[in-house]
């Protein structure tokens, strides 16, 4: 498919590891979506885009891309990341809901906790990753409190419903960006506790920048699916596999739940106006 097949709309939501075991939002069963294309691929300037589902849920047009975009040997992170985000700009997407599994540095947070985080720490090497944008981009506000109200309030709700897994939902905590495929170090986890962080991940850089770029609003949510290395006790692959096929209803449900609450409108955050104009200019 040519830029020209690229759906015109305003809401996105990158799927991440808690929904990676359902075909989302398909096996959600809920009432009122409506998948209008799936295997969708485009041309960009930086390769072949990851696949795209295009669906409609309560009124609003939405694409979903699964696992931020990454694909095992085919290209690098960054990469699929600025194919990712060049998609989502051109079809002029405004709000952006993410999704993942992430470690607890925190030793308050236990398993299925769920997190909305208000900042990131970027320990990542994908430092020069962006669209080639004329932008000064304001990071003070990185996450959309508007967008991270509606995450709350959506999990909130959810987890009252349902006590077979009692569970905590925080509407703040810094997540630590780091470069997988692999896990930090216990030497890292400690030197993260004492920067401060809460959680610790490999999805939220590059994509927090580029959203910034495109000029649309992003916040997202994460499950605890395990205790960072050195934090608590040591994880178990059963148990972290466990989580995965466990909970991706309840992930996807909260995400539709947000969806639902928020509209096109960008007037009540300021995730367009810490966008600038570059200075270096000849």
């Amino acid at each position: 498919m040519d830029k020209k097949a690229i759906p015109q709309l305003d809401f996105a939501i990158i799927g991440g590891s808690s929904v990676f075991s359902i075909e989302f939002p398909e096996d959600l069963n809920r009432p009122g979506v409506h998948v209008r294309e799936s295997g969708m691929i485009f041309d960009t300037p930086f390769g072949k885009s990851p696949e795209f589902k295009w669906f409609e849920y309560d009124g609003k047009n939405v694409l979903h891309c699964r696992m931020h975009g990454w694909r095992p040997n085919e290209v690098t992170r960054g990469t699929a990341s600025q194919q990712l985000f060049w998609v989502l700009q051109q079809a002029g997407v405004k709000k952006i809901f993410v999704e993942g599994g992430v470690g607890s540095i925190n030793h308050l947070l236990e398993l299925r906790d769920l997190v909305i985080p208000n900042d990131y720490i970027d320990n990542s090497m994908r430092k020069d990753v962006g669209l080639g944008g004329p932008y000064l981009l304001v990071m003070r506000e990185a996450i959309c409190p508007t967008q991270s109200k509606a995450l709350t309030e959506a999990a909130r709700k959810r987890v009252e419903r349902n006590q077979d897994h009692p569970r905590h939902v925080y509407n703040r905590g810094i997540y630590v960006n780091t470069d997988g495929r692999h896990f930090e170090s216990p030497a890292e986890i400690q030197m993260f506790r004492q920067w401060h962080g809460d959680i610790v991940g490999q999805s939220i850089c590059p994509e927090v920048y580029l959203a910034r770029e495109i000029g649309a609003c992003y916040a997202g949510i994460y499950m605890v699916v395990n205790y960072a290395e050195g934090i608590i006790k040591d994880w178990e692959h059963r148990e972290l596999a466990d989580i995965f096929y466990q909970e991706s209803s309840t992930i996807g449900n909260i995400l539709l739940d947000a969806l639902r609450e928020i509209d096109q409108d960008q007037s009540g955050c300021n995730c367009r106006e810490l966008r600038k104009q570059t200075l270096l200019k000849k």
